[in-house]
């Protein structure tokens, strides 16, 4: 829940430009102290992902969500960058294949195939993976107004671990934690993951924009 506005000043109306229920969730919760109302983009909106780097992506969502609501819209494009992998799935990280038991399939087994190829060379398996999450705030017109990133570093574990989160959670492990995301808890996620970071960055440009609990937006 979003954090009340003043009385008589209807709060601002943030439309998340994903249709991804976990991460609305997320978003919902990193947002509760802000006098926003959230609400997720429009049913049947599709924003085609075309570009090269997370940033590009966060920006053509929040662009397009925010001209078609006429609302504030906040992107994210985010993925799993693996290193023994090149990079992969990056961009492509949603649309690795069709399910998420199906995109976690295929991770493991691409990167088994990785790991049999360098112990064959007399070599340690390389585990090494990344989240990461670009965040981008439009104002109505569909300007940018903020953008940042966030980083969480980890490694791939052999099987999944944990009932919670979604997408790649379940093989994600914060080393420093003994955790995968799967089995972290809302608080613990938000501060040590990759859009909880980014979003760390994100809030003192976003108060500023609304101009202060109640306040009314910034204009562009």
């Amino acid at each position: 829940m979003a954090a009340p506005a003043e009385p008589g000043v209807a709060p601002t109306v943030l439309v998340i430009a994903s249709g991804n229920a976990g991460k609305i969730r997320e978003f919902s919760h990193l947002l509760a102290s802000l006098p926003l109302e959230v609400r997720p983009q429009p049913e049947g909106l599709e924003v085609e992902e075309t570009g090269s780097t997370f940033a590009a992506n966060a920006r053509l969502k929040a662009e397009a969500v925010a001209r078609a609501t006429g609302h504030w819209a906040l992107a994210d494009d985010s993925g799993l960058a693996v290193a023994a992998l090149g990079g992969a799935p990056g961009v492509h990280s949603a649309r690795y294949a069709d399910s998420d038991p199906a995109r976690i399939a295929r991770l493991l087994r691409e990167l088994g195939e990785v790991d049999r190829i360098r112990r064959a060379q007399g070599l340690e398996p390389d585990r090494r993976a990344a989240f990461v999450a670009a965040l981008a705030v439009a104002d109505p017109s569909g300007a940018i107004r903020l953008e940042v990133e966030g980083r969480c570093d980890g490694e791939i574990l052999e099987a999944p671990r944990g009932s919670g989160g979604f997408g790649y959670d379940p093989v994600f492990l914060v080393p420093e934690t003994g955790l995968s995301y799967a089995e972290m808890d809302k608080g613990l996620k938000g501060q040590l993951g990759h859009r909880g970071q980014a979003f760390a960055r994100l809030e003192p440009g976003l108060r500023e924009l609304l101009g202060g609990p109640g306040a009314t937006p910034a204009a562009p």
